[in-house]
């Protein structure tokens, strides 16, 4: 599944919960603290934002999970594109004070 949003609605916050509620890490990395586990460029751990997808997976019950991260900021679309051709599902995060914005549009379409 994919996670997709505008730029900092929390899709590398999510994919860091699930990693901890399924057992995969123990200690949930922070985005701002550049400690997430799929930020792992430096450039990503330096400005706070996913630059390119990043894949992972983790198991819930009988279930292998499989994960991917996407861009959020409107420069790294192609990344969500891409990302979106090969998913079977998707997961769409909105940030609850600032409402549905243009890029999360943009990647819903």
């Amino acid at each position: 599944m994919g996670i997709f949003a505008h730029v900092d609605a929390g899709k590398t916050t999510t994919t860091e919960r699930i990693l901890k509620l399924t057992g995969k890490i123990h200690k949930i990395g922070e985005v701002h603290e550049g400690a997430a586990t799929t930020d792992f460029m430096e450039q990503e751990q330096e400005r706070g934002i996913t630059i390119q997808s990043a894949a992972t997976s983790c198991f819930w019950k009988d279930y292998q999970l499989n994960i991917i991260d996407t861009p959020g900021h409107v420069d790294f679309t192609i990344e969500v594109y891409r990302s979106l051709k090969v998913l079977d599902g998707g997961i769409g995060v909105f940030c609850g004070s600032g409402g549905v914005e243009p890029q999360s549009e943009t990647n819903w379409r």
